[in-house]
């Protein structure tokens, strides 16, 4: 779309619109409701849409491989779960929950959404996310020049702020700070964004696979 085109070719706007929508859209989900597994495809799907119109924009969103990344995203997987027990979670709404409550139990449906939920938070919440708080937001609480600060220098007060934004983003308030700190360490160490996202597709992979395996839907 050219309107967004010309959005896009704004650095700010590049990194920071395709999270807003996909926050947007994911606000619309009421779980308990057929709706929400049908608004949880449709942000998949205008997520994928979104990353590929944003990629031309924001050269640092590639993929990257590293032992560090894939460490990283199988401990915060670990984290993820084994913390969850031991505080209080923030409550916020948007979780699709178990689709087979809606569609029935070994419905081909139930099936097909808990595939579409795997995908969208394995290959496009990462993307976003990472754009979002490594790329942009840390770099612009040092300097709205953002795109002058080196990826791979370590500011305290940016550190710290994105890393709790980002936690509390999550309804998983501690891991998820946990987590953003351990990205945003793989941003400085490795000076690229593309760890950071590998990490983030591993943990979002092993959670999805274990809320399923496990009938954990309240992870959703």
């Amino acid at each position: 779309m050219r309107f967004l085109t010309q959005i896009f070719k704004n650095p700010i706007y590049a990194r920071v619109v395709p999270y807003v929508i996909f926050v947007a859209l994911t606000q619309l989900q009421q779980p308990g409701h057929t709706s929400c597994y049908w608004v949880y495809l449709a942000k998949t799907l205008v997520g994928a849409w979104l990353i590929f119109e944003m990629r031309p924009y924001v050269s640092e969103m590639r993929w990257a491989i590293s032992w560090e990344a894939i460490v990283i995203g199988i401990v915060i997987f670990g984290i993820w779960v084994g913390l969850d027990p031991y505080y209080p979670k923030l409550m916020k709404g948007g979780s699709t929950g178990n689709p087979a409550d809606v569609f029935g139990k070994d419905s081909a449906l139930a099936c097909f959404f808990n595939i579409v939920h795997i995908a969208g938070m394995t290959l496009i919440v990462p993307p976003l996310e990472e754009a979002f708080y490594r790329s942009f937001l840390y770099r612009y609480i040092a300097s709205p020049n953002f795109l002058a600060v080196p990826m791979n220098r370590f500011l305290p007060l940016p550190f710290f702020v994105t890393v709790a934004f980002f936690g509390l983003s999550h309804n998983e308030w501690l891991a998820g700070i946990i987590c953003g700190a351990a990205y945003q360490w793989l941003v400085i160490r490795k000076n690229r964004l593309g760890d950071a996202m590998t990490a983030h597709v591993i943990t979002n992979f092993l959670l999805g696979a274990y809320i399923v395996w496990k009938g954990a839907w309240h992870f959703w």
